[in-house]
């Protein structure tokens, strides 16, 4: 039964199921609970797999005392430009694609396997998301370099990726083990595919300072699930955040000509003129 569940989150429970029960048999709570405490997971992880082992043990008819984990608060990684870029170029031709892809929207992964050629507008240079998880579908920009790549991919179907969410991940951990590896930098290895929607979001909110817009970005229904990239936004650029370009406006033109080009207001003086300011 779904039970009101979206098709990725459903996908996505059967794959870490079947993960978990190639570990231990998943029909014995008592083996469930002892395998997740000894699991090098996540504690949100291990949470998520122990409410999708219940609704399959209830499946089953089996009741059980759910193991809960507390939840750890820390922030996301957030690899460098220039990791990622070493990525896309060291991966193979569809791979290389959809990181392009993932790092110029944010989109999801899930999201980004729906894409159908007919919602890439090459003149406009426009792709249709199509939401999952309750977001919202949205139309946002894409470079040439990527309608480039996309133009290389064979047209198979209607799709754009025939993979599969499973297929994808590990052929993208595998790549990136390797250049990992070839490249001599261990943080590689903590770059997954959904690490490129908060890459996204923490650079979009850096460049705008517009929390609203990166919301409209990433497709978020909730205004809380777009906070965090504040705190990755000042976390990260802290340095960046304390050295401003200052102007001065004395009338109404002037004003507007620093707006346009992205200036804050500060503050007035006595004499009527007022101070904006821009971070570098």
């Amino acid at each position: 039964m779904k039970e009101g569940k979206s098709q990725s989150t459903v996908e996505t429970a059967i794959q870490r199921l079947s993960r978990l029960s190639k570990m231990c048999n998943i029909n014995d709570p008592e083996q469930i609970k002892e395998t997740l405490a000894k699991l090098q997971w996540k504690n949100s992880t291990k949470n998520n797999v122990a409410v999708i082992c219940t609704y399959y043990l209830k499946f089953l008819g089996i009741t059980w005392k759910r193991p809960v984990y507390t939840e750890e608060n820390g922030l996301p990684f957030i690899p460098t430009e220039e990791e990622i870029q070493s990525l896309i170029a060291s991966a193979g031709r569809k791979t290389a694609t959809l990181l392009q892809l993932l790092y110029e929207t944010g989109a999801r992964v899930g999201e980004a396997l729906k894409l159908q050629w007919i919602h890439i507008d090459v003149q406009r240079r426009t792709i249709y998301i199509t939401a999952e998880k309750g977001s919202n579908s949205r139309i946002l920009p894409i470079s040439p370099r990527l309608i480039d790549m996309l133009n290389r991919i064979p047209k198979i179907n209607d799709k754009v990726f025939q993979a599969s969410k499973h297929t994808v991940r590990i052929n993208f951990e595998q790549q990136r083990n390797r250049t990992a590896i070839k490249l001599n930098n261990p943080r590689l290895r903590a770059i997954h595919l959904h690490t490129l929607r908060h890459y996204k979001g923490t650079t979009e909110y850096h460049k705008t300072k517009d929390i609203i817009h990166v919301k409209t970005v990433l497709g978020h229904k909730n205004i809380e699930s777009t906070m965090v990239y504040i705190n990755l936004e000042n976390a990260i650029f802290q340095e960046a955040n304390d050295q401003f370009t200052c102007k001065v406006a004395k009338d109404i033109n002037e004003i507007t000509k620093l707006v346009e080009a992205g200036f804050e207001y500060l503050l007035s003086l006595d004499d009527g003129s007022k101070i904006f300011r821009k971070r570098k």
